[in-house]
């Protein structure tokens, strides 16, 4: 836990504040998954509410919903912020050698908490690697120790990446499991269930790791560039370009039946589309709030929640939203019964929603600001 830091109204030099705002937004939207909202939006008796609601929701299987790039997001801003963290730390007067101690560290407390999240929810130790934490274990410390390498290698290093997995499902050998894009039946559902030693894992393949660890590494490249002395035309030039590139190599591998765009095991065309549409969102934040100055107030409701993005994580995942709606769930329903019990659900999670921002709110007020 660390105090005394830069404010948001005096960011420490330096300072990208889209990217701030960028991590923030996204851990918002998981907080509010948490409040179950966007499933009672799929019960409302409108046709655009309920298109709203399905996109809040994971594709079942073949296809792409907006809340599939949740993940790819927050693990993509992660690796913008290394350079930036790395940069800080050493301009503090850390040796190499801490900072990369204090990686090898933060890699581990992922994967403990990661881990930790499974057991408390099965009530047993549980080997997975589907939850952001535990996936980010991998991903953010390949990418720390490449990150000084040429653009060249960790470009090409990822697209190495994506090669062998998408040929690993492809050719992979045991029966019962080699239909590489059909689920259950494939590589990761046989990787899920040797290491959880069951019959039938989760739909969730562990081995996502793997792919999206080029998500972390690009958000890498893209932090050295917007920390890099190019015009702010050029580094917005540069992101447009990648991310437009990305997409449409993901969605041709999915519309030519090469490869297709499944969130569930993040396969290659999925890792592309994902990745472009984060470098494509980082680009526009960057020009909106670093180079126009707009929406500068707004986006600090955001990244006030971003500055304790992993304990809020921590705190909805391990029951605080069940807590904290069942503290509001009874007010709702008695001051707003009469209008019906949808309402009252919708403005029970918006209460609990806001409980979860204030508390946020209320650690940034009282300098406190927990970081691993």
């Amino acid at each position: 836990m660390t105090s005394n830091p830069q404010t948001i109204e005096q960011p420490a030099s330096g300072r990208v504040t889209s990217v701030d705002f960028f991590r923030g937004f996204t851990m918002f939207l998981l907080a509010g998954e948490a409040t179950e909202l966007y499933e009672h939006f799929m019960h409302v008796n409108s046709g655009v509410v309920q298109f709203f609601g399905n996109q809040l929701h994971h594709h079942e299987w073949h296809g792409l919903h907006f809340w599939d790039l949740i993940q790819p997001f927050f693990m993509f801003i992660v690796g913008v912020a290394i350079p930036f963290a790395v940069a800080n730390r050493l301009k503090k007067g850390d040796s190499n050698k801490n900072v990369t101690l204090h990686a090898f560290k933060r890699s581990l407390l992922l994967l403990f908490f990661g881990w930790a999240l499974y057991f408390v929810d099965a009530g047993h130790l549980v080997f997975r690697f589907q939850n952001v934490l535990a996936q980010l274990s991998v991903t953010y410390l390949v990418a720390f120790l490449i990150r000084n390498k040429s653009f060249k290698f960790q470009l090409g290093l990822t697209l190495l990446i994506l090669l062998l997995i998408d040929l690993a499902y492809r050719f992979f050998p045991v029966d019962g499991f080699n239909h590489p894009w059909i689920n259950f039946e494939n590589l990761g559902a046989w990787f899920n269930n040797k290491i959880e030693g069951v019959d039938k894992a989760s739909e969730w393949a562990t081995l996502n790791f793997v792919s999206t660890t080029a998500h972390t590494v690009w958000g890498v490249l893209c932090g050295k560039l917007l920390m890099s002395d190019k015009t702010p035309q050029k580094k917005i030039r540069t992101l447009v370009i990648a991310g437009a590139a990305a997409l449409v190599i993901g969605y041709s591998l999915d519309l030519l039946n090469v490869t297709p765009i499944i969130k569930k095991i993040a396969t290659s065309s999925f890792v592309f589309a994902s990745g472009g549409w984060a470098i494509l969102v980082l680009a526009f934040c960057y020009w909106l709030i670093d180079v126009k100055k707009l929406f500068i107030s707004g986006s600090r409701f955001f990244i006030i929640v971003g500055m304790n993005s992993i304990f809020i994580y921590l705190f909805f995942s391990a029951g605080g939203a069940g807590l904290l709606s069942r503290i509001a769930t009874p007010f709702s329903n008695l001051l707003f019964s009469w209008g019906g019990e949808l309402i009252a659900a919708i403005i029970a999670s918006l209460m609990v929603w806001a409980a979860e921002w204030y508390l946020c709110y209320w650690l940034f007020r009282n300098k406190l600001f927990i970081k691993i």
